[in-house]
């Protein structure tokens, strides 16, 4: 099931995409799926809504929103791929490198990603997104995928130099709108478990930028829901960027960073595509 959140004349609605196009719920306008997931929806309730849905749209008429407005938190993985890395200033760590985005740092299927005035260190991070149905505490490995819902397709882009002016990434990875994801969260029974084996890629102006598979994960997701469930309780709606692989624009020589005009594609096998064009900040 793949499962969507959009605007349709001028209100937040959600949907299922089916062969006749968005199933739009028959449910108050602001919903979205996170709203769902925390209010206990499962996979049948949602499939339900679906087969009772009155109106169908075409999804080229939407304008999608991310699949869920306010994460309870959003949650991200450094250096999970040992070949992103290598590219990287650091050594692999034996342990995941966490850190954390907010909700205003996140942006939509073909919403506009602005390089912002502050710098031009605009780079793209294609990643694998995971969108857990259910959370807890000191989650045994053997049961982490049991709290995952769906995953998405995710472009965890960052502001380089703003990520290194110090040892914690906050800043360069929370400009605003630069953590894009969606058009649609795939349920966790469409793919394979922990959603590995996928081929992964990243384009820029259509030129193949990274390519790799979910396979090649460090931390596979179930490790990474429980190593974050020791510390942290996780809820339903929480979402987790799982990592980049090789290729990012930082990582080259010359660097190759996000400029005005560039269209930007990530691409995950059985999930979708996500596609972003990038333009200067305007002042004022």
């Amino acid at each position: 099931m793949k499962l969507a959140s959009f605007l349709l004349d001028g209100q937040r609605r959600v949907g299922a995409l089916t062969d006749r196009g968005l199933a739009v719920f028959d449910l108050a306008a602001g919903t979205d799926l996170g709203v769902l997931l925390r209010s206990g929806s499962d996979l049948d309730a949602l499939q339900a809504l679906a087969t009772k849905s009155r109106q169908v749209v075409d999804p080229a008429k939407v304008t999608f929103q991310s699949p869920i407005a306010e994460p309870p938190k959003v949650l991200c993985v450094g250096l999970n791929y040992a070949d992103h890395t290598k590219e990287s200033p650091y050594e692999q760590p034996d342990y995941p490198t966490l850190f954390l985005r907010v909700a205003t740092s996140l942006g939509a299927h073909d919403a506009v990603v602005e390089r912002p005035l502050a710098s031009d260190s605009l780079d793209f991070e294609g990643e694998m997104v995971v969108v857990l149905g259910k959370g807890g505490r000191h989650i045994p490995k053997e049961q982490a995928l049991d709290c995952v819902f769906g995953y998405a397709v995710g472009n965890e882009i960052s502001v380089r130099e703003y990520q290194f002016k110090s040892p914690q990434w906050t800043v360069g990875k929370n400009f605003d709108g630069t953590g894009t994801w969606g058009p649609y969260v795939v349920t966790a029974d469409e793919l394979p478990p922990g959603g590995s084996g996928l081929k992964i890629e990243t384009r820029l102006n259509g030129k193949t930028m990274q390519s790799s598979n979910t396979a090649d994960m460090l931390f596979d997701v179930a490790t990474v829901i429980a190593t974050v469930s020791e510390a942290i309780t996780l809820q339903a709606g929480d979402i987790i960027f799982s990592g980049t692989p090789a290729g990012v624009g930082f990582g080259r020589n010359p660097k190759l960073y996000m400029k005005h005009g560039d269209r930007v594609e990530v691409e995950i096998e059985r999930i979708g595509l996500l596609r972003n064009a990038v333009r200067d900040e305007q002042r004022g």
